[in-house]
């Protein structure tokens, strides 16, 4: 947290010279609204945040057509900061926004899908809708699996997603088998102190103790 409190002038600096240098709609101020959007969500500032993301979507809007593939993380962005303030439907429809333009110009087996995927289940898991989030985790996965050379974290972390949804559908045996995966996973590509690998142990340990 302390690194991207540190960047935030140099963002905001940026910014204050896109904004003497360049027209008020310009892409460039776009990716400054980003930049500094992204620290606030990082240092949980969320309302901050989606006032940045709102300036990045607006400028951006006027400079590319309506499904344009960049316009994709600017929603996924809003969608992120909705998560984190609990409204979960404005979440959803941003996460859904930015999955549809990503779904009509990517192979159907890309790995930006997944992550997609990853982020509707997660809005469908915190509202307690724990079967429609079960299917988006199951298809992310499906993805990560086929796509070679596997990125072993985001690997881990499709199968500690299914594993907690098992585990709050009260169907522990599954949810021990793929918070093992997460951990099996996470062993072959994070050092042993990393606070993920432990998350993924504390998970599998909690679920034999029940």
């Amino acid at each position: 947290m302390g690194n991207f409190s540190k960047a935030l002038p140099y963002y905001q600096n940026a910014l204050e010279i896109c904004k003497k240098s360049l027209p008020e709609n310009h892409p460039s101020l776009a990716t400054s609204y980003n930049n500094i959007g992204m620290v606030y969500l990082k240092t949980g500032h969320y309302s901050e945040a989606l006032s940045y993301y709102e300036k990045d979507l607006e400028i951006s809007s006027e400079n590319l057509p309506p499904n344009h593939l960049d316009l994709g993380p600017t929603y996924n962005s809003l969608g992120h900061a909705y998560f984190h303030m609990g409204q979960y439907l404005k979440a959803l429809s941003y996460y859904e926004q930015a999955f549809e333009i990503c779904e009509n110009a990517l192979p159907s087996n890309h790995p930006i899908l997944a992550k997609g995927y990853n982020n509707i289940g997660n809005v469908y898991s915190s509202m307690g809708e724990y079967s429609k989030a079960l299917s988006y985790f199951v298809k992310a996965l499906e993805i990560r699996e086929n796509n070679l050379p596997r990125n072993l974290p985001d690997l881990a972390t499709s199968y500690s997603n299914i594993g907690l949804v098992y585990n709050r559908m009260d169907d522990y045996s599954k949810a021990l088998l793929y918070h093992e995966k997460a951990v099996e996973c996470a062993q072959r590509s994070l050092p042993e102190d990393h606070p993920e690998l432990k998350m993924y142990k504390n998970n599998a340990e909690a679920i034999k103790n029940c």
